[in-house]
């Protein structure tokens, strides 16, 4: 079973997907990339936020994982939409 203070990160993950979500739609703006964006500034901001002071659970330590891959494909999505913007004869 989960920890207090993991359920509340679970919690205040998955609000901000689902507030994520629904402003994007409200402002006609989904799309994979941009919900994937917000998506993971949310979870950096929600990692720290309930960041503890002393000791490091082990299920925190393992979040850097997911937040290099979420970084990697962050990085990915920029570098596409850079190639898109430049004219064609550039690269």
């Amino acid at each position: 079973m989960a920890t207090a203070r993991r359920q509340r990160f679970i919690r205040a993950t998955l609000a901000w997907l689902l507030g994520a979500a629904l402003v994007l739609s409200l402002l006609s703006s989904l799309t994979y990339e941009l919900f994937f964006v917000v998506s993971l500034i949310g979870l950096l901001v929600v990692v720290e936020l309930t960041a503890p002071f002393r000791v490091t659970p082990t299920w925190r330590s393992r979040l850097k994982w997911l937040i290099a891959l979420g970084l990697a494909v962050f990085g990915y999505i920029v570098i596409r939409r850079i190639l898109e913007i430049l004219p064609p004869g550039v690269i």
